[in-house]
């Protein structure tokens, strides 16, 4: 299966390999800083790249590509999905997946990596059981074991690890019981330049911060279930029970967990929460172009559009830009060709606006196409997809835990052409 492991960060170094079977070369990694070399964007390097005598098979995550090496023809979906699982478990012992963080704490990585996967195989993958295995660290343990020369590594199997639960450990006990879900959708969209939609779908997921004693039998059940398109659950739920009646059924992990991700691609269910009005124009033989955008809010079903920030290529004639921002502030990168534009909050009152004049090389004949323009931002307490949690009950145990729900809408790639 996975044989060997390299983190590369974003110079193009490979800062940390892990071995299984037995050591690859480093060499196998030219194939992959080929493909990035070609690739666009860094997200744009194929996920699967086949060499002679390997597959390599990559994820992208916190600016470090995780790249395994599989030998065998597996199917990628399954290393891919591994991959992200030791993202998430990097992240839930150090706060972040940083090079810096991966480097302070090599000894507890190798040790997660040792337990993750048993000779390229996985093992065990729940942050539950392996925080029974190898204890996160804390400075206080870090100079113990300095000082001792002990290791992270616990003493006793973990009780999970033989349950039928193994995503819960036994005996958890809370002061406090508290359940919150964040519904957390992002908006993926192409709209042309008269401002029709040409692609709009969204990505969703539902993430959920669970600390409750005991065993508890959690449902959860929806106002529109019918929205939800490809669905992806933890393996903590009940997938017949969801098949029959559309509600959630499950033992919750101990902690940070995502429930479930979904799906809505269904056109006339997406709604496109910002306009664009743009009025970007270069004129054969002149050194000037006239550059105007304007934004605002639309769908928004009366929540406030926050941190928007809009950015565009320009095309490589444009030597400055000399512009007036209503709101916020702009910055353009004469190098790279980058113009910026942080907006924060639309009050849709006063719309913001960004206008003025582009300065461009003599003579230089007019841009083949107009730029495409990038738009980030926030909507708190709103779901574009319309999805609603209905209730949250609780069996199994006799005290009244606090519940929260939460929802948010963001940007993904979210594109206007001009």
């Amino acid at each position: 299966m996975i044989h060997s492991l390299f983190l590369v960060n974003s110079s193009g170094d490979i800062f940390l390999e892990k071995h299984w079977k037995s050591v690859v070369s480093r060499s196998v990694c030219d194939y992959f800083f080929e493909a990035q070399e070609r690739a666009s964007e860094p997200e744009n390097v194929p996920p699967v790249i086949p060499t002679p005598h390997h597959y390599l098979i990559s994820v992208l995550r916190h600016r470090i590509y995780f790249v395994a090496v599989i030998q065998s023809e597996v199917p990628p979906l399954f290393v891919i999905e591994f991959l992200h699982r030791v993202v998430d478990t990097f992240q839930d012992y150090f706060g972040v997946c940083t090079e810096a963080a991966i480097k302070d704490n090599v000894v507890v990585v190798y040790e997660l990596l040792e337990e993750m996967l048993d000779n390229g195989f996985p093992l065990a993958t729940e942050s539950n059981i392996l925080k029974e295995l190898i204890k996160p660290p804390t400075i206080l343990r870090t100079v113990v074991n300095t000082i001792t020369g002990s290791t992270n590594v616990g003493e006793q199997l973990p009780t999970g690890q033989l349950s039928v639960v193994p995503w819960r450990r036994t005996g958890v006990k809370y002061t406090n019981n508290e359940a919150y879900f964040d519904v957390v959708e992002e908006i993926d969209a192409i709209i042309d330049k008269s401002g029709s939609t040409i692609t709009a779908e969204i990505q969703g997921v539902i993430d959920a911060c669970v600390k409750l004693t005991g065993m508890p039998d959690l449902t959860l059940s929806f106002m529109n279930p019918r929205l939800l398109d490809d669905v992806s659950f933890h393996p903590c739920v009940r997938f017949k029970r969801w098949e029959a009646e559309r509600i959630l059924s499950f033992i919750p992990p101990d902690g940070n967990f995502r429930l479930l991700s979904y799906h809505v691609s269904s056109q006339n269910l997406v709604a496109i929460p910002v306009y664009v009005k743009h009025n970007i124009t270069f004129r054969e033989g002149s050194s000037q172009g006239r550059f105007e955008l304007t934004l605002g809010p639309k769908q928004t079903m009366g929540k406030g559009v926050e941190a928007v920030l809009v950015s565009s290529q320009l095309p490589r004639g444009v030597l400055n830009t000399n512009l007036n921002p209503t709101q916020g502030t702009y910055t353009f990168d004469p190098v790279t060709k980058l113009l910026s534009w942080d907006v924060g909050k639309i009050n849709p009152q006063k719309l913001p606006s960004l206008k003025g004049s582009m300065s461009l090389q003599a003579g230089a004949s007019k841009p083949d196409e107009n730029p495409t323009i990038n738009i980030q931002f926030k909507i708190q307490q709103s779901a574009l997809s319309g999805l609603k949690v209905n209730r949250l009950d609780m069996y199994g145990e006799k005290y009244k835990p606090f519940k929260g729900i939460k929802y948010m809408t963001k940007a993904g790639k979210f594109q206007v052409r001009t």
